[in-house]
């Protein structure tokens, strides 16, 4: 081949670390471009590359004749014979191209199809190898800042970590080696977009499976994590095995594993806490390190109202109310804490309010019997009644036939009808 072009190819095997298969691919399609581009046509055209000997060769045929007179389609019958000896006028075989018969151009072309089908090949490598690691934990170095963004050194490839998922304060410097989590990997013309995260959750979680071997085999469970990223996170972990002191698993001796995950975390603190079922005892362990005299539970809204001492309240809400933030977020439960004063007083108060509350009269009659029973009573009528304010049937026979006949629809006769009926009713 032409020494351009095998120089290139050398070069790039050299380079590159890409399976065998995928670059005698790229070698091939290169090879086709230049015969396409001295011949006219790739029709017919073969290429045999032994990998183990690192022979490339190519082929093209070209019409046995007497006298030549196309020299890129045609060969003549002497020569015809050399490579093949039985070779017949007008007959076709495969003629190995000499070197001198790809020309500058031709190399050229070949060298950069081959160039473009190697980095193709390479993208898609690298995306397959990222994609294969989303939720995953990976280290990068930061390089720069682009538009508020961190760019990170991956080695093979840059990773993306958005603004938004960087958590803050921070002052990383140039070569800080950042463990994040792999969110998405995206393929496009400029090739793998890697987009990380130093916010998300998931990071948390992975950290732990990393340090802490019991998570990583399933003997410790992380059931749910609620972050203020930078800051403060709580954990709620939960052991398969009875035996296992999950939270006590997690921390580790003198806390050397959680500090571990602190550290990576740049100081973020962490509330590791035990998981339970039961959602009152659960929203008890999530407001720690506050104490917790009592949950009420209201499962319809989700919602719970928990009673605290009164020296404990401040530290249950916590700082800007970031404690009660992330129970909630920890939990699913909306939380309102109280201090047990403040309970009891409101407690007074409802209690109060339904000792001094009006009795509400019933729409039936004393003996249990309903105002439609009354004779001359229909369901429209006792509608009206009730409307009016005359609700039970001693409050209809208490009335005067002038406030009776009064009312829209009835008339004396009826008045003294109904008045009658109910007064029979009290009496009988």
């Amino acid at each position: 081949m032409n020494n351009d072009l095998v120089m290139t190819v050398r070069q790039i095997m050299d380079q590159t670390e890409l399976p065998q298969a995928i670059f005698i691919e790229a070698i091939e399609a290169a090879l086709y471009s230049a015969a396409k581009r001295r011949y006219g046509s790739t029709r017919g055209v073969s290429i045999k590359i032994d990998p183990e000997l690192g022979n490339i060769r190519c082929f093209v045929p070209k019409k046995v004749v007497e006298i030549m007179h196309h020299f890129a389609t045609e060969i003549p019958i002497e020569e015809a014979l050399k490579i093949k000896p039985d070779a017949q006028l007008d007959e076709v075989i495969e003629v190995e191209i000499d070197p001198s018969e790809f020309g500058r151009i031709e190399a050229q072309t070949a060298r950069q199809i081959l160039v473009q089908k190697i980095k193709e090949a390479e993208r898609e490598q690298i995306f397959q190898e990222y994609k294969e690691q989303e939720g995953e934990v990976i280290t990068g170095y930061f390089q720069r800042t682009e538009r508020g963004n961190l760019i990170l050194d991956l080695e093979r490839t840059e990773g993306l970590l958005p603004y938004s998922e960087v958590p803050r304060p921070h002052n990383y410097r140039r070569g800080d080696a950042l463990k994040c989590l792999v969110m998405e990997v995206n393929l496009d013309q400029k090739g793998p977009q890697i987009v990380l995260s130093r916010t998300h959750n998931g990071l948390i979680a992975r950290l732990f499976e990393i340090e802490v071997p019991e998570v990583y085999d399933g003997l410790v469970r992380i059931m749910a994590i609620a972050r203020d990223p930078g800051d403060r996170a709580k954990v709620a972990v939960i052991a398969t095995d009875e035996s296992i002191d999950a939270v006590g698993t997690c921390v580790g001796v003198k806390g050397s594993r959680v500090q571990t995950v602190v550290r990576e975390l740049e100081g973020e603190k962490i509330d590791l806490l035990p998981w339970n079922q039961d959602s009152a005892v659960f929203i008890a362990n999530a407001l720690q390190p506050a104490t917790v005299v009592r949950v009420n539970i209201d499962d319809e809204n989700t919602s719970a109202e928990v009673i605290v001492p009164d020296d404990q309240l401040s530290l249950a809400i916590g700082r800007r109310g970031q404690n009660a933030r992330l129970a909630a977020k920890l939990t699913g439960w909306k939380i309102d804490i109280k201090s047990e004063s403040e309970a009891d007083v409101q407690f007074k108060e409802e209690i109060a309010e339904e000792l001094f509350k009006p009795v509400e009269t019933d729409s039936s009659s004393p003996t249990g019997l309903d105002l439609t029973e009354l004779d001359g009573v229909g369901t429209k009528t006792a509608e009206l009644l009730r409307d009016s304010g005359f609700s039970t049937v001693e409050s209809i026979a208490q009335a005067t036939l002038e406030e009776l006949s009064s009312l829209p629809g009835i008339g004396a006769k009826t008045a003294e009808k109904i008045h009658h009926a109910a007064s029979e009713m009290l009496s009988g």
